[in-house]
């Protein structure tokens, strides 16, 4: 007498077969060393955002404004013939503070007889001179790290990686060199008057001193 045929078990295949089970056979084939990071109770890491934020506006911005000048920055303001802070001003109108810092400074001494000229500028008793504590002389690092604890500054560079790292960084402004002379990106206009007086004669078709009197025409009239 033949043995009787066993049923295939239809259920128990389809049990084994399933998306999740192949989805969870591949992660354990292709990265069985993994961490499993539903059994680890990680802290919570939310990065802290700056007490002199408004979204993206930064309230501690504000005259005397405090630029911090990067080294390709001193080398095309001395080729444009720019001095740093009479054209400061003429670009923000109102008083500025040129910081260097001490990673500036040595990048600065590193380069050599060929840059003496930016290095006597960049001793100008004038300047503000910030100490550095970090390890390393990387100057664009430390501008980056500096401007991400103090939202007190603008960054002033012509050097494009660095630009696009402070874009990042919500309500650090970057001051830069166009047409021979300076400019200002992300500077909010309602917080300078030159922003104003750039943008009106942008609009008018009218020359900067023009606006300038018919701005101070209307400061003048009774409320």
């Amino acid at each position: 007498m033949g043995k009787a045929k066993k049923s295939p078990k239809f259920a128990v295949m389809k049990k084994i077969v399933t998306h999740k089970a192949i989805k969870q056979y591949k992660e354990d084939v292709l990265n069985p060393n993994r961490k499993d990071l539903t059994k680890e109770k990680l802290p919570r890491n939310v990065p802290q955002v700056s007490s002199a934020l408004y979204f993206k506006h930064n309230t501690a911005l504000g005259p005397p404004y405090r630029v911090l000048v990067d080294t390709n920055f001193i080398n095309f303001s001395i080729q444009n013939k720019l001095d740093l802070e009479k054209a400061m001003m003429d670009c923000l109108y109102a008083k500025c503070t040129p910081c260097i810092t001490d990673c500036v400074m040595a990048e600065l001494e590193k380069l050599g007889q060929k840059y003496r000229v930016a290095l006597r500028i960049a001793k100008d008793p004038r300047f503000e001179r910030l100490p550095c504590i970090h390890k390393g002389t990387y100057a664009d690092d430390c501008l980056v790290d500096r401007v991400t604890q103090h939202k007190c500054y603008i960054v002033a560079t012509c050097d494009r990686d660095l630009k696009r790292r402070i874009r990042k960084i919500p309500g650090v402004p970057i001051m830069y060199i166009t047409k021979h002379q300076y400019s200002i990106e992300r500077l909010p206009e309602a917080t300078i008057g030159g922003g104003r007086i750039n943008h009106f004669s942008k609009s008018l078709k009218l020359g900067s001193s023009e606006v300038e009197n018919l701005w101070d025409s209307f400061a003048r009239q009774p409320p």
